[in-house]
């Protein structure tokens, strides 16, 4: 069994409980290094500043149904996901299939069938994709491309600019890449959309699958349940971490009532713009400071929508000047609800838009249909939320030569993991699996040196 650490109370000045590693945040990169670390006998200790666990991820009772108020959707093609939820036993269930597509261009709403409206995007989703293997041949070693400098500081907006699209066309594709990236357009980085695609062996057919098809049947929390159920770790909810010291090989890491826990390892999972609610001392190094600063794209919201009667699926998207980007029914009347349709929808700014506001959300409704009547609407504005500061990450132009390396480095005792710093899914829970268990492995290893 690895050794536990042992903390000198004269060399810190004070007496700290003491663990081979504190974990901050019990969101899906921590629960599975927790579970990585502890059944490989280390002592592992989780602080959650939430009242549950899932971080980002959010099963909740609302509308008289299970909704999930952050990340949702899963897919096979995302690989530590499915093994999990192969892992656990878990189903999946599909969203609605849309009838029908709306669109807005020019302020006027258009209505196609599903295969015209995938007829009509292909050539902007072609120009923006087509030479995703060429960029990322493996999705998991992000950084191999040594030209990839080249198009990173490349926006999608910049990217659209040189495509021959009408401008009706080109309006429909900056919004639905603001609704993919929650974020406003000019935010979005090209090598960001194009990771998605690579992650999905360069097919975007695969990639829309992927991204919004599928969902657990017993949702997300059970998922997370599940592996926090396969931990030893010592998990504590209603911990929020104030302050991470370093020094003389150890670590303290200090809490919002003062109480400090000693360990030789740190991993915090916490979103990068939630970083800037730590102190770190010594300092974070440079370029995770700047980005930190310089933060995720992702702004926008994400709200849950009740509908009077049964309404036949269609799937939405607006402009990013709309409110809400993106709308499709979720659960049909005939799945309960008291027989009302219950939408889920985005928007890429939740500073314009509250996700709890009735009126605002019904008039982005009624931007595509004024006949539907919009009973009730609930979201979480993940934003506003301190321990989040940001909905899915997704990077900035320029961000992924300029900062992944050194957020994936970490500070001396301390390692960052979750969706903002993975490999390949970034963005989805699969990203902060995969984070979790590339922590916790980098972590194993350094322990194993130490004692070797």
């Amino acid at each position: 069994m690895p050794a536990r650490l042992s903390v000198d109370a004269e060399v810190t000045g004070i007496v700290a409980e003491s663990y081979d590693v504190v974990i901050v945040g019990a969101g899906f990169a921590g629960l599975t290094a927790a579970r990585e670390l502890s059944r490989r006998g280390y002592s592992v200790l989780e602080l959650e500043a939430r009242d549950r666990i899932g971080g980002r991820t959010w099963t909740d009772e609302r509308f008289g149904r299970e909704l999930e108020m952050g990340g949702t959707w899963v897919h096979w093609l995302q690989p530590h996901t499915w093994s999990e939820i192969t892992r656990y036993d878990l189903e999946i269930v599909a969203s609605p299939t849309a009838s029908e597509v709306l669109w807005i261009a020019d302020g006027q709403v258009r209505a196609e069938s599903p295969e015209e409206f995938h007829a009509r995007i292909a050539p902007g989703h072609d120009g923006l994709l087509g030479d995703t293997l060429k960029w990322f041949p493996r999705p998991y070693e992000p950084l191999s491309n040594p030209h990839l400098a080249e198009i990173d500081g490349m926006s999608i907006v910049d990217r659209f600019d040189q495509l021959d699209l009408s401008a009706e066309d080109r309006e429909l594709q900056v919004g639905m890449w603001a609704e993919h990236f929650n974020a406003p357009p000019e935010l979005c980085a090209l090598t960001q959309a194009l990771r998605w695609c690579a992650a999905a062996s360069g097919n975007r057919h695969l990639m829309d699958e992927a991204t919004a098809t599928y969902r657990i049947a017993t949702g997300t929390r059970s998922l997370a349940e599940g592996i926090a159920a396969d931990s030893s770790a010592d998990l504590r909810l209603g911990q929020v971490v104030r302050r991470i010291e370093q020094s003389g090989g150890t670590a303290l890491v200090r809490t919002e009532d003062g109480t400090e826990y000693a360990a030789r390892g740190v991993i915090v999972t916490l979103p990068l713009n939630a970083l800037a609610g730590i102190e770190f001392t010594p300092e974070l190094p440079p370029l995770i400071g700047a980005a930190v600063t310089e933060q995720m794209a992702s702004r926008g919201l994400k709200t849950w929508i009740k509908v009077r009667g049964e309404v036949e699926p269609f799937t939405a998207y607006a402009p990013p000047g709309n409110g809400l980007t993106w709308m499709r029914p979720e659960f049909p009347a005939t799945e309960g609800a008291g027989g009302d349709t219950i939408f889920v929808a985005f928007g890429p700014d939740s500073a314009a838009l509250d996700p709890n506001d009735l009126a605002g959300v019904t008039k982005a409704v009624y931007s595509w249909r004024d006949d539907l009547e919009v009973l009730e609407v609930t979201g979480h504005d993940w934003v506003a939320d301190e321990f989040s500061r940001e909905t899915w990450p997704m990077l900035q132009p320029g961000q992924l030569t300029r900062s992944l390396a050194a957020l994936q480095a970490g500070h001396g005792l301390v390692r960052l993991a979750g969706s903002d710093y993975a490999n390949g899914w970034a963005g989805f829970i699969d990203g902060a699996i995969e984070s979790g268990l590339r922590t916790a492995a980098g972590m194993h290893k350094t322990f194993q040196a130490g004692l070797s």
